[in-house]
């Protein structure tokens, strides 16, 4: 038999949710064609402002794949300590995301996709938010539901 650690409180797991959202760079992000086609990239992120803001090639699957849908899920983390997001996405040109956060992109990844037309930013508004650590977490994972967090 496994021993767990003892199961997080929804505040907590909220808070290390956010945590890892502020501090984590990389993300699994999928998405599906308008056909149901699945494409799953790992993709840079910024946590900007209860958004996930990442940049992708305009020409990449996943680019193309919000136009028809746009629905994304992002899982950042690994299994054993993992927040699933369920959102809302869009492209966004560079000159249409805030200086502030294109700032924010470029300062927390070390890399600025502003001045070239072959990128675009992705921004995804999460509608739900589940996170878990092991099995005795799975009953309470969900965070948020409707974009509104739980706790």
């Amino acid at each position: 038999m496994t021993n767990f650690a003892p199961a997080r409180s929804r505040t907590q797991r909220r808070q290390d949710a956010l945590d890892r959202l502020a501090g984590d760079r990389d993300a699994w992000v999928a998405t599906a064609s308008a056909h149901g086609v699945p494409t799953l990239v790992p993709l840079w992120f910024l946590w900007d402002r209860g958004t996930l803001l990442m940049c992708t090639r305009r020409d990449a699957a996943t680019a193309r794949n919000l136009t028809p849908r746009g629905e994304a899920v992002v899982t950042v983390g690994h299994a054993t300590d993992v927040v699933h997001i369920a959102g809302s996405a869009e492209t966004v040109e560079s000159d249409a995301v805030a200086p502030a956060s294109a700032d924010a992109f470029s300062a927390k990844l070390g890399w600025d996709p502003r001045g070239s037309a072959q990128w675009v930013f992705l921004r995804i508004t999460p509608r739900t938010v589940k996170a878990w650590r092991e099995e005795n977490e799975q009953r309470d994972r969900l965070l948020m539901r409707d974009g509104r967090w739980l706790d």
